[in-house]
């Protein structure tokens, strides 16, 4: 089995950056689609590639690495013969099925389409293509250049194969999957979020303060990074947007406590606005 020669990532922010840097890393040419600040969008893969190259991660040097990476300012510029396109676009329902519309309309029929939702469910975002049995999420974690781990899901459509040449081409980026069927959270993200809801719970009612919370987990429990940590990393408004739907399709144990809808709507958005539970330089 070959890696990707060509791959598309549609949406250039820090996600889809990070997962257009680790196929360029790998050898395959990758075109991002960015309706919004392409530049930007490949800015950011250049200071990955360049914090890479600091940290003695790189085989090539960053500017060769970055030769293989271009932008483009829509969907329908994505190369046809792409083998694999990745959707990284924000977790809203309506925007993911019109991008994925889109991508089914301008590649070939045998490239693979991959979500990198951490929540929806892949049968009901399959529903905007004509052929689902190509389709499979593909959920990759922040930051995905250090991350080990690719979240497989499966919709009852995706097709065997394509299953299988998506487990290759994890193995080939140096990252290990789990693979797991389609349900409203998958498995790393219902838990994931079900333990941060009730660390901001903690913090609500005065347990402890963020750094001890998270501290007890670290140590305690051999957590690399504790659950509110965790969070300002994700983002509280991409932390809140997962816990609202995963309260629609599961049930009221997904409630966001309104510590968290008070911050985002402050602006306190966790790393990358400086500020969450955690202060960030």
């Amino acid at each position: 089995m070959t890696s990707p020669a060509t791959v598309g990532v549609v949406g250039g922010g820090r996600m889809g950056a990070g997962i257009a840097q680790v196929f360029a890393m790998l050898g395959a040419h990758v075109v991002i689609a960015e309706t919004g600040d392409a530049a930007a969008a490949h800015r950011r893969v250049a200071d990955g590639l360049d914090r890479a190259h600091e940290r003695g991660k790189l085989d090539a040097a960053p500017a060769e690495i970055l030769a293989r990476v271009t932008t483009v300012g829509a969907i329908d510029e994505l190369p046809a013969t792409a083998d694999l396109v990745v959707e990284a676009v924000p977790e809203l329902v309506a925007l993911k099925l019109e991008v994925l519309a889109a991508v089914a309309k301008t590649v070939h029929p045998e490239t693979i389409i991959a979500s990198n939702t951490s929540s929806i469910s892949i049968a009901e975002l399959g529903a905007a293509l004509e052929d689902p049995s190509r389709f499979l999420g593909m959920h990759f974690f922040n930051p995905v250049p250090a991350s080990a781990l690719v979240e497989i899901v499966r919709a009852p459509e995706t097709a065997p194969e394509v299953v299988d040449r998506v487990r290759g081409w994890v193995a080939d980026l140096g990252k290990s999957e789990v693979l797991v069927n389609d349900s409203p959270g998958f498995a790393t993200s219902r838990l994931g979020v079900m333990l941060g809801l009730e660390a901001i719970r903690m913090l609500e009612e005065g347990v402890a303060d963020a750094e001890s919370i998270d501290r007890a987990m670290e140590l305690g429990y051999r957590h690399p990074m504790g659950p509110l940590r965790s969070t300002d990393l994700v983002g509280l408004d991409v932390r809140l947007a997962i816990a609202e739907h995963l309260e629609q399709t599961l049930g009221p144990r997904f409630a966001p406590p309104e510590l968290l809808r008070q911050k985002v709507a402050r602006g306190e958005l966790g790393r990358k606005t400086g500020r969450g539970f955690h202060a960030w330089s």
